[in-house]
């Protein structure tokens, strides 16, 4: 398969003229216009922005995963889709394609040329090279579909042993775009290389300079893929409205059998799938919203009064704060607030405020030192505020990087 013509990355151009002469015709007219239409096709799909983002997220994962993932089976697979898709671009496939639209006469020759009876269109060893070319970019994407199902299947077996559970689904999900697109350009490319050969059929009937002398070109692009690679060609049947209508009844038949009643309440049965919107049935009578939360209340240990008063001491610590009007005053507002909250056993707002007392002694020694601080209490005032509750602890952490690093200038 190596010393094929079609599996070389550049193909040698002919030295033949790339255009003659030829008897026009409306069947000629008919002819080009379809190969036009699906040339345009895959060029669409080839330059589409869709599948350009999913090869730099591709190119991206494997930049990443480079160094940690290297003897990683699943790694190795994306490693061989990445080959694929550089082979395809050495293949410059999209430029022959521009170059035959260039060639092929547009809509207004076309009419003109009908009336002239003659018009320049695409030669024999033109359309040979150009077949040769689609036979080996077809033959590329079904390798390369084979590639992305194996990468898929490896990433699965991670995912089912709980590894890199994340990364995995990631992965999957870019493959099982990458492998829809390409199938699709698979496809077009079958469509096009039918329109090709029927076109050159013609065009060598008129002005015979055959190229290919050792080669000749299939008959069909399923029979140069293999049995296994043809059935990736054959599109699914559209349903008919009357075949949609039918299978809409038995649904809504399945749905009224499935309702049961019970005892004044309702039965419910739950179908669900990934993608599909998540059907739920009517629930029972009784509200479970008071049940729930008292049993919240007893896993997390809390009494009514017991949140009562930690609201209270939070309110009187963020009033507090706003009132300080020195980092001296800060600092006894946040040591009594920590003696608190470790009473408390509040571990989380315990290292957040513990975190904040530590840059409040620096910058009180700032303030002491002669140093202008008002604007750094400001600022300093929602941190407190902020890790009283733990929803801020993100920006906590954020803010009080960025307020040591401006200590460590200012030192």
């Amino acid at each position: 398969m190596a010393g094929e013509l079609w599996n070389r990355v550049n193909i040698p151009f002919p030295g033949a003229a790339s255009s003659v002469r030829i008897h026009f015709s409306s069947t000629t007219d008919a002819n080009i216009k379809t190969v036009l239409v699906e040339n345009e096709k895959v060029l669409k799909l080839i330059r589409s922005e869709i599948l350009q983002t999913e090869i730099r997220l591709l190119y991206e994962l494997l930049y990443v995963l480079n160094n940690s993932f290297r003897g990683n089976k699943t790694f190795k697979g994306l490693k061989q889709v990445e080959q694929c898709i550089n082979r395809l671009k050495s293949m410059k496939l999209d430029v022959a394609l521009e170059e035959l639209s260039n060639l092929c006469p547009k809509r207004i020759q076309r009419g003109l040329s009908i009336k002239a009876g003659e018009c320049d269109v695409p030669s024999q060893p033109m359309l040979e090279w150009l077949c040769l070319k689609v036979l080996g970019a077809a033959q590329l994407m079904s390798c390369t579909l084979n590639r992305c199902s194996r990468a898929f299947i490896l990433s699965k077996k991670q995912m089912k042993w709980e590894e890199f559970v994340i990364l995995n689904m990631v992965i999957t999900s870019m493959i099982s775009r990458l492998w829809v697109i390409f199938r699709g350009i698979l496809v077009s490319l079958s469509t096009l290389y039918q329109q090709l050969l029927k076109f050159l059929r013609e065009v060598a009937h008129a002005h015979p300079m055959p190229f290919l002398t050792d080669f000749s070109l299939p008959a069909d692009m399923a029979q140069f893929l293999g049995p296994s690679d043809a059935l990736l060609l054959i599109k699914q049947p559209k349903q008919d409205s009357h075949a949609k209508i039918h299978k809409e009844k038995q649904q809504q038949k399945k749905k009224k059998s499935s309702i049961k009643v019970k005892n004044q309440g309702w039965t419910r049965k739950v179908k669900e799938d990934l993608g599909v919107a998540v059907e739920r049935g009517i629930v029972h009578d009784t509200d479970m919203k008071p049940f729930l939360e008292v049993f919240r209340n007893f896993k997390e240990g809390k009494s009514l009064p017991q949140r009562t008063h930690k609201a209270d001491k939070k309110q009187k610590f963020k009033k507090q704060v706003r009132e300080a009007t020195t980092f001296t005053d800060m600092a006894a507002h946040l040591e009594e607030m920590i003696l608190w909250c470790k009473s408390q056993r509040m571990e989380k707002e315990k290292r957040l405020l513990t975190f904040l007392r530590l840059k409040c002694h620096k910058m009180k020694n700032l303030e002491a030192a002669g140093y202008s601080v008002q604007r750094k209490l400001q600022s300093f005032r929602q941190e407190a505020i902020w890790a009283s509750s733990p929803q801020g602890a993100c920006i906590i952490i954020w803010l009080g990087q960025q307020v040591i690093s401006t200590i460590c200038c200012l030192n």
